[in-house]
């Protein structure tokens, strides 16, 4: 009878524990379960979102076609071609231009409609068309263009572009854009715009610029326009 009674307070004590687990709270080894899931969740990688080409060719037509050209091969000296072009450069590109740090009121203008999907989905849809060759067109001045894309002016300190761009002009992806084949006008435009504190969203390219004379730079840009 004692024995009874002793296991029936036994009984009893356990009741209330096996009724917390039975109401949902956790054990031990479930609550560090439960702790351990969001940590996991957290620290599982977000997948970027991949662009959408058949969006980025309708952006393209309806916002960029007009002066970059149907395929991003600007027929326009002014307006630089895109086709090829490292989709990492064009999305900050455009997204300096939204945000005012790179000035041209066209470009802020258009940009301005663009969300960064939009941006995303518009560079890699013109990075996927492939880009004409140009040509040089001042022979006199190819020489000059060459020595100084390919070894700089040393007692200058003026870099060689190729250091940055390649030696064929393709640049680095995520970092340095490629120049082959560009408009000679655009380009010389673009250095003269660094050289005179214009354009300022590349510190490297405003310390390389400030360096050259109005030669030079017609001498470089005509170069690259014959880069393949």
């Amino acid at each position: 009878m004692k024995l009874f009674a002793t296991s029936l307070l036994a009984a009893l004590l356990a009741l209330p524990a096996m009724s917390s687990f039975a109401a949902g709270e956790a054990a031990p080894a479930d609550a560090a379960q439960a702790h351990a899931a969001p940590a996991a969740a957290a620290a599982a990688p977000v997948m970027a979102a991949k662009p959408d080409l058949v969006k980025g060719e309708a952006s393209f037509t309806a916002v960029c076609a007009a002066c970059h050209g149907a395929d991003g091969n600007s027929g326009t000296p002014a307006y630089p071609k895109l086709s090829q072009q490292h989709p990492e450069y064009l999305v900050k590109q455009l997204q300096e231009y939204k945000a005012g740090k790179r000035k041209n009121a066209i470009m802020q203008g258009f940009a301005a409609t663009l969300s960064d999907a939009d941006m995303k989905n518009v560079a890699y849809w013109a990075t996927s068309k492939q880009a004409k060759p140009g040509f040089a067109k001042e022979k006199e001045l190819v020489t000059l263009g060459e020595r100084i894309y390919r070894g700089g002016i040393a007692d200058r300190q003026i870099a060689a572009c190729a250091g940055c761009h390649s030696p064929t002009g393709r640049g680095i992806p995520s970092q340095y854009p490629r120049l082959s084949g560009q408009h000679s006008e655009y380009t010389a435009a673009q250095l003269t715009y660094f050289r005179d504190g214009i354009r300022t969203n590349s510190i490297q390219m405003t310390q390389v610029a400030a360096k050259l004379n109005d030669k030079e730079i017609r001498a470089v840009a005509d170069y690259i326009a014959g880069l393949r």
